[in-house]
């Protein structure tokens, strides 16, 4: 069967996310059918192939079809593919968990499991409140967070995001947090530094906690990049002095590593590059390897002393049904071995500075503003009143062979960390077509 089978069968069934779906058969926003991957590269059901230079929304970090990660869900499917995790457990969670936790040191020794980004920031968002409720402080259940920032689309998720076409229609049913001014290092003045933007967003933090601590129970940010709100990149300096303001305020840090965990910002958490740990660490997209739906929230003794207790309603009484599901930790326990085994973060540091020698073509484009990398995520905004500027754009890629899917007027890379160098030259100058021909 062709794509436009398939086409016309997902027209009529799919309603697609994040879309709107008029756009898709009006052809403004192509729909394209894939049938299978390799590596970086998807193909459809044509023959028609792109290079995944946004790893699938952020996900997938060892290619498609990674053998590896193949043969440990085979190997798994053959003897459990799910059980219930409240009162049972089983292999791969355990082991999950222990390795995760050697990730922070033993920092983080407590691991709850959902599904998706956005499910493990509810929950980290409920663990904060509740641990302050049972520690007998019940008033502590506001929030503070970043301008422009982004933490998913349920409800509590959006109470704590600051990205208005995600959000504004909703505000009837949120409970709204205090966003504050964001590190992002765009906002220096002439003469200022990255660092600089940071320590003064620090110094509105540290007014803001001086008189409402006592109402507050957590800072949740993304470390060191803003992804949707524009992949808005700021210096370390600011988690170094936002983990010492928490401590001093008595407010817990949530780190939304959802995007930046697993290797994407040059670390393996992006947290690490300000020497801190959060109280809350939630993970997802690369956690499988961008197999399998899994998210986690990592957190403290102390926050998981406040719910042991013989009362049932001390505990945290939260659940889905498929937490901690057996193939989902086994790709991500074959995903970890991977970065423990082939010595990923060097491979990518080596790769970053060769694909950012090659990208300077659009970093000295005409219409290029604020060209910007940390580690495999490169970003830059582009000078344009086109209102359809991020769909010609779309278009323009597709036609070269490239999947790119620009958040507004920024274009941004994230590809996979197996990618050649044939093919970063290929995405590189393909790029560049593609945006000059979305601006003429």
């Amino acid at each position: 069967m062709n794509n436009a089978h398939w086409l016309e069968r997902s027209r009529a069934a799919v309603w697609h996310p994040c879309t709107q779906m008029k756009l898709h058969d009006s052809g403004a926003l192509p729909l394209v059918p894939i049938a299978r991957g390799a590596g970086a590269w998807l193909y459809d059901f044509d023959g028609q192939r792109y290079l995944d230079a946004i790893s699938s929304w952020w996900v997938n970090l060892f290619g498609h079809a990674n053998p590896r990660i193949n043969a440990a869900i085979h190997a798994q499917l053959e003897c459990l593919e799910q059980v219930i995790l409240a009162g049972f457990t089983h292999a791969p969670v355990v082991e999950l968990s222990e390795r995760l936790s050697a990730l922070t040191d033993g920092a983080l020794g407590h691991a709850f499991y959902a599904s998706d980004g956005s499910s493990a920031v509810e929950i980290a968002l409920k663990m904060s409140f509740h641990a302050w409720h049972n520690a007998g402080q019940p008033q502590k259940n506001r929030f503070l967070c970043l301008a422009g920032s982004y933490h998913g689309e349920t409800l509590g998720t959006l109470g704590v995001g600051d990205v208005g076409l995600y959000k504004d229609v909703y505000a009837p049913l949120l409970r709204q947090a205090t966003p504050l001014p964001s590190p992002e290092a765009r906002q220096a003045a002439p003469g200022e530094t990255a660092t600089d933007v940071a320590q003064r967003a620090a110094a509105a933090l540290a007014a803001v906690l001086e008189t409402g601590h006592d109402a507050i129970a957590a800072l949740i940010v993304e470390p060191l990049v803003q992804g949707a709100g524009g992949m808005l990149m700021y210096d370390p300096e600011y988690l170094r002095q936002a983990r010492a303001l928490c401590d001093r305020y008595q407010v817990h840090l949530i780190a939304d590593e959802i995007m930046v965990g697993f290797g994407r910002t040059g670390t393996l958490f992006a947290h690490e590059q300000a020497g801190i740990r959060p109280d809350f660490l939630c993970l997802s997209k690369g956690l499988t390897g961008g197999y399998l739906p899994l998210s986690v929230v990592l957190t403290t003794d102390a926050v998981y002393a406040q719910f042991y207790d013989e009362q049932i309603t001390r505990g945290f009484l939260h659940s889905h049904s498929y937490t901690g599901n057996p193939l989902a930790c086994r790709a991500a326990l074959a995903t970890l071995d991977i970065f423990a085994e082939e010595d990923v973060l060097t491979r990518n540091r080596a790769f970053a500075d060769r694909f950012t020698a090659l990208l300077r073509p659009l970093a000295t484009h005409p219409q290029a503003r604020h060209f910007r990398q940390r580690g495999m995520i490169w970003a830059v905004d582009i000078a344009t009143d086109a209102a359809d500027f991020r769909l010609r754009l779309f278009r323009e890629a597709l036609r070269r062979e490239l999947l790119l899917r620009p958040l507004g007027n920024t274009l941004y890379l994230m590809p996979p960390y197996i990618l050649s160098d044939s093919d970063a030259e290929l995405l590189a100058e393909r790029t560049v077509a593609a945006l000059d021909a979305a601006l003429t």
